[in-house]
């Protein structure tokens, strides 16, 4: 099992890094795999609607000039995805919008490629547009049919600094639940796969006539 995590922070050990390996340290715990992708320090283009994906239905954004279908690739590949963003101007970083965009876009134009895997969003604010911001990360999710993760709290850090975010033990403690809730679900779903397979298919008889 892995979650794959997408760090729309140009910071690359910021805040928003920090929140995303608390989540993995209980992750980790459980046996699941982890990796960070930082899509926040990469040039990353805007949709521009030219609504190829749905023309192509290969999976894939027409854009071939930066890292968007690596990232889709790497979510086919995990069980969860995990979205981070720290808050500017009271909203998403721009590169992690341009990642939803993009992905959303070419995952809805191929029968929701992302269909039932799970999802959660870490958020570092320094005061304001915490909770928008999170919400916005969670469209993500839900329109691409993917089970959102929760936590003891909205999964919000406080810091502006490098580190300050690792003071704020409320914060910590949201992502420590966020992370052992992700592996909760994801030994369930396991669970049930496995089950399914051992168990054989149960034939349901249907009366035609009734008594009345």
């Amino acid at each position: 099992m892995k979650i794959i995590a997408f760090n729309g922070s140009p910071r690359g050990d910021g805040n928003t890094a920090f929140l995303i390996n608390t989540v993995f340290t209980e992750l980790k715990k459980e046996g699941i795999e982890t990796e960070t992708v930082h899509v926040g320090k990469k040039q990353i283009q805007g949709c521009v609607a030219c609504m190829k994906c749905f023309e192509n239905k290969n999976g894939y954004c027409a854009i071939k000039n930066d890292m968007i279908n690596e990232c889709i690739d790497k979510i086919r590949a995990a069980d969860g995805v995990i979205l981070g963003s720290p808050v500017y101007c009271a909203g998403l970083s721009a590169q992690i919008k341009a990642f939803m965009d993009r992905v959303s876009m070419t995952s809805c134009a191929n029968d929701h490629l992302f269909k039932r895997k799970i999802g959660a969003s870490v958020v570092a604010v320094r005061r304001a547009g915490g909770v928008f911001t999170f919400n916005s990360l969670n469209n993500f999710f839900t329109i691409l049919q993917m089970v959102v993760v929760g936590s003891s709290y909205w999964n919000i850090g406080y810091g502006m600094e490098r580190e300050e975010a690792a003071r704020d033990e409320e914060g910590i403690q949201t992502m420590r639940n966020l992370g052992r809730n992700m592996a909760w679900l994801l030994r369930s779903i396991e669970a049930g796969r496995e089950k399914r397979i051992k168990e054989p298919e149960t034939k349901v008889e249907v009366r035609t006539n009734f008594i009345r």
